[in-house]
């Protein structure tokens, strides 16, 4: 983002994600010479829903829970996006992470467009029986808004694919017709596709492989620090190890494990299943968030929640590579400075991709009946990802911007050559060609 555009943003938006992604959406249309009407149509969402969702508990009393879904936008095909139980979940936080998945699809190449759904809870707090319920009213609330061909809905935080499963049955039951491309990341005997589960972070690792032989970094005795050590961060940890990558440090809620020599991931594996943490592993000292983030170290990846790498973070950031495999996690004045360190960034529309990818191959796989090997899965993916990091490094260097400006430079131009071959803005206002 540029200095202009970070000092615009002043209390209290300079950390509400809706803010930060519209200027960086409006920093996107004005490089590209676009017309203010692409910026007007993609500002806020198509359409946003917000619901009641009423569920019975197990101690009989009924309650309420407020659920979001938001539509972003509909020009290059249907809606995608996860659906995320977090009890920090807020509107804007759902428009700009559907904002975000539009201009992801966008750069891979996708024929979607971006959606995200939430619902301010703590699932720790809930039995198996009320997450189960409180699935399939999310469901029942927003049937008729979602389907294999008009929202797509997938995993996300405190999300997985046995809740992914509810959801599924319970949309089935309500249109009455096996309808298994209506959502993606289900178990796999419900039609889910094979390589699934660690995608987001099996796309994080292909990133950051590309980065590293346009640095000249050799991965084999690089050093990494990952912070998050779920779904996304865990299986990052894990790849990055078996590329041998020494992983120093990983972190989770209750805390941190480092280890100058490198930690051994395949039982720290173990252990946190076991434990539900990394806090504590053998051998390991504690370390904090931002001390595990501000590390000496070749690669940092941040894989938590949005606004973690600010302006105090990024001061003290030694690393050589930034992959955001976590929406969001660099503030503006944090990108500011991590820029003028010669830091490299790995925006997250384009580093933490893959999971929305492989969505799209399962979703494929549902609609055609056809199922795919997990290394066919494995190569499409990676195919995919090293184009699209091609597209963005090519408009990184070609237009001299940054790499998050780049990644926008290349979604918004995609997006608004669907807008103008819709008809929804004129023909000429697109100047700029997107490599297909």
């Amino acid at each position: 983002m540029s200095g202009k555009a970070a000092q615009s943003l002043k209390e209290p938006d300079r950390t509400n994600p809706l803010r930060i992604v519209q200027l960086l959406l409006r920093q996107a249309v004005e490089l590209l010479g676009l017309d203010a009407d692409v910026y007007e149509i993609l500002r806020e969402p198509r359409r946003f829903v917000e619901a009641s969702v009423p569920v019975r508990m197990d101690d009989g009393r009924v309650r309420a829970f407020t659920a979001y879904r938001s539509q972003h936008t509909n020009a290059l095909g249907p809606s995608k996006g996860g659906v995320r139980f977090h009890p920090g979940v807020t509107a804007d936080e759902v428009k700009a992470l559907s904002m975000w998945m539009t201009f992801k699809t966008a750069i891979l190449g996708l024929p979607y467009g971006g959606a995200k759904g939430g619902v301010v809870v703590d699932p720790r707090r809930l039995t198996s029986g009320e997450l189960e319920r409180l699935a399939r009213a999310y469901v029942d609330q927003l049937v008729e808004v979602l389907g294999p061909d008009v929202d797509i809905p997938a995993p996300d935080v405190n999300t997985d694919e046995r809740i992914m499963g509810w959801m599924s049955d319970e949309y089935e039951r309500l249109v009455r017709r096996h309808a298994p491309g209506a959502l993606t990341g289900k178990p796999l005997v419900l039609g889910g596709s094979r390589g699934r589960r660690e995608a987001t972070g099996r796309g994080v690792v292909l990133a950051i492989k590309e980065a590293a032989d346009r640095l000249g970094l050799r991965l084999r005795g690089a050093t990494a620090a990952v912070q998050g050590f779920g779904n996304v961060g865990g299986a990052t940890a894990r790849l990055l190890h078996a590329l041998g990558v020494r992983v120093l440090a990983v972190d989770d809620v209750e805390g941190g494990a480092y280890r100058p020599d490198g930690l051994d991931i395949p039982a720290l594996v173990d252990y946190a299943r076991a434990r539900g943490t990394v806090k504590g592993f053998p051998g390991s000292a504690d370390i904090s968030a931002q001390e595990l983030l501000t590390l000496e170290c070749d690669i940092v990846v941040p894989a938590a929640l949005e606004n973690q790498v600010d302006a105090e973070v990024a001061e003290g950031a030694r690393c050589r590579i930034l992959a955001e495999a976590a929406n969001g996690p660099t503030t503006p004045e944090g990108d500011e400075i991590l820029d003028a360190k010669g830091i490299f960034i790995i925006p997250d529309i384009l580093c933490n991709a893959g999971g929305v990818t492989v969505s799209y191959f399962e979703w494929v796989q549902n609609q055609t009946g056809l199922y795919w090997t997990e290394e066919e899965v494995n190569e499409r993916l990676s195919a995919k990802m090293r184009d699209a990091f091609a597209d963005v490094f090519r408009m990184h260097l070609e237009r001299r911007v940054d790499m998050r400006t780049a990644a926008y430079m290349v979604a918004v131009g995609r997006v608004a050559e669907a807008l103008a071959a819709r008809g929804w803005i004129a023909p000429w206002t697109m100047p700029f060609k997107p490599r297909a």
